[in-house]
């Protein structure tokens, strides 16, 4: 006879068999990218931003204006984290909200002076770090991977 235990622990089926760890498409795309911010997170901190700082303030200065959804879609941020990083580059006087004059609702996010010349001070930096993965990696193959990248996006973005 069976007790309680041996059967809340009885062993399970093998699990499915998967491809390696390491061959993992998820966690490849997660090693490149920390291969990469390790390259970028020095002259973060150096400016006392983080990486999702950095990011928001990067597609802001792309966009000149932008609402927070928008933003949020743009960086990949739930809209708790960004409300939260808006707060607090908006506490540092480096980004300005002011109401969209066409939706009285929507506040359009814009940099501040003070946000675009730090952009003018990180951007040159920023700009050599990808010089020195360019040089790593070759231009060819640098642009081959992101059109790999854009693909990716695309044609796994088709299932949703």
């Amino acid at each position: 006879m069976r007790t309680d235990f041996e059967v809340k622990h009885a062993p399970t089926a093998e699990p499915a068999p998967m491809r390696p760890f390491s061959r993992s498409l998820p966690m490849a795309l997660l090693r490149a990218r920390e291969a990469a911010m390790r390259l970028f997170r020095p002259s973060l901190q150096a400016h006392e931003l983080t990486e999702q700082q950095w990011r928001v303030l990067r597609a802001i200065s792309a966009a000149e204006a932008v609402e927070a959804t928008q933003l949020a879609r743009l960086t990949f941020l739930l809209a708790p984290s960004l409300t939260r990083i808006l707060r607090d580059l908006e506490a540092r006087k480096l980004i300005r909200r002011r109401a969209n004059p066409s939706d009285r609702r929507a506040a359009e996010i814009t940099l501040s002076a003070r946000g675009l010349e730090l952009m003018r001070a990180v951007g040159p930096e920023s700009e050599r770090i990808y010089r020195g993965i360019e040089a790593r990696l070759g231009e060819a193959r640098l642009g081959r991977l992101m059109e790999l990248l854009a693909e990716v996006e695309a044609l796994l973005g088709e299932a949703d």
